[in-house]
């Protein structure tokens, strides 16, 4: 491989797949293009303990850069606006044409926008980056009046740490209940108990429907009509694809980038790009662990062991193409690629939650349950939960309880060697 292995996403997923390379034996050239100026950093603490801080900085969420890694070429603040697979090529906003014998495409998520007839811009936020982070956390100030859109982990957290400054905070959303379609009703309940018990208000089966102000927002108006003054809203209405720049292609980005059980990106015929591969949120793949069904997880393991899997397959592929290499070497190589392909990425996805009190933690495919079962502890304290479809453990969560929780990874792995 003359041509660098090119990473297109400078976060988590692209270090994790840098890191992996290198790990894995690929002594070759890498190139890790990213838009923001910043270095790959840690996203899940920028609703939560990043964000009660007096600043938000970004040595407070960097990930630490491993020796390994050191040479690596960061392309920062320089978008990816388009791609040739077939010319193997990547194009950056400024013009930078970076060619590559690999494409990681590890470009996340953006979040998803309302749009209202008064369209203002000026104290509406959501939060999915280190500069949103720290827009939103010099107005979430004591006594801001302050609505979330939405009632999913982000919006709660949020929610929970907005209160924590001392604002005043309302929840509202078009579900029955907060992270209902995840946690199941028992659960999800409980979670909204625990919320209004720090003083979080609850508007449910309800959204948005328009804005109130001129230069900034003055307050919300709800589908039924009712008006809800507000300083800051904050939207936490889910997320979109960053694949765009992947459009001309022969590639499927309907939902994300569509892989096959190793993450090398589809054709539209079902075929397979060699040398194209999705990591991170942006990867629909099927995992036989739990149905072999083709699909997206925003959980925060994923990146790294979507990052993993990856950069070990281009690794031992480079091994296996060095001219130099012994025939025992390449043989080792041939062998270990086989067998990891052959059982494919199958990954336990896992994320927690904190919020107040609350340490949320889950392994597993919780939103595929159709029962759930409270198998340790009381519901109002600490406890934790199974998660069932057609009878068979597709997850498992708690409220503290760590270790029992943690334990399920061993039932998880027995599934996983079967």
């Amino acid at each position: 491989m003359t041509k660098p292995v090119v990473i297109v996403g400078a976060s988590m997923a692209g270090l994790r797949t840098a890191e992996a390379l290198r790990r894995f034996g690929y002594t070759g050239a890498i190139t890790a293009i990213g838009d923001e100026s910043y270095g790959p950093y840690n996203r899940p603490p920028l609703s939560k303990e990043v964000l009660v801080s007096d600043a938000v900085t970004f040595e407070s969420v960097a990930f630490a850069q491993r020796a390994a890694t050191a040479d690596v070429t960061w392309v920062l603040g320089n978008k990816a606006v388009a791609a040739n697979l077939e010319g193997q090529t990547v194009t950056c906003a400024d013009g930078q044409v970076f060619e590559y014998s690999n494409l990681v495409t590890a470009t996340g998520l953006r979040p998803k926008r309302a749009d209202f007839a008064n369209n203002l811009n000026t104290g509406r936020h959501a939060i999915r980056s280190l500069d949103d982070a720290i827009a939103l956390r010099a107005e979430l100030k004591p006594g801001a009046r302050v609505v979330v859109l939405g009632a999913g982990f982000v919006g709660c957290e949020t929610a929970a740490t907005a209160k924590k400054l001392g604002c005043d905070v309302t929840i509202v959303a078009p579900s029955r209940l907060p992270i209902q379609r995840i946690l199941g009703d028992d659960l999800a309940a409980e979670i909204m108990r625990r919320q209004q018990a720090e003083g979080v208000n609850f508007v449910m089966g309800q959204s948005i429907s328009d804005l109130i102000g001129n230069e900034k927002v003055e307050g919300v108006v709800l589908d039924n009509g009712v008006k809800l003054p507000c300083d800051v809203l904050i939207e936490a209405i889910g997320s979109l694809c960053n694949v765009e720049w992947l459009a001309g292609n022969d590639i499927n980005i309907s939902d994300g980038v569509l892989t096959d059980a190793n993450l090398h990106a589809r054709k539209s015929t079902g075929e397979t790009w060699s040398n194209v591969f999705a990591v991170g949120d942006i990867a629909k793949f099927e995992n036989a662990l739990f149905d072999g069904e083709t699909r997206r997880v925003e959980h925060w393991n994923i990146p790294t062991e979507s990052g993993k899997h990856v950069g070990q397959q281009v690794a031992l592929q480079y091994q296996i193409d060095d001219a130099n290499a012994d025939a025992h070497s390449r043989s080792s190589a041939t062998a270990a690629l086989a067998s990891l392909t052959t059982t494919g990425f199958r990954p336990v996805p896992s994320f927690w939650s904190d919020q107040f009190d609350v340490h949320l933690l889950a392994f597993g495919m919780l939103a595929l349950a159709d029962e759930n079962r409270l198998v340790q502890g009381g519901i109002s304290g600490d406890c934790v939960f199974e998660y069932y479809r057609g009878g068979k453990l597709v997850g498992v969560a708690g409220i503290g309880m760590r270790s029992v929780v943690q334990n399920y990874r061993n039932v998880f792995a027995q599934k996983e060697s079967k």
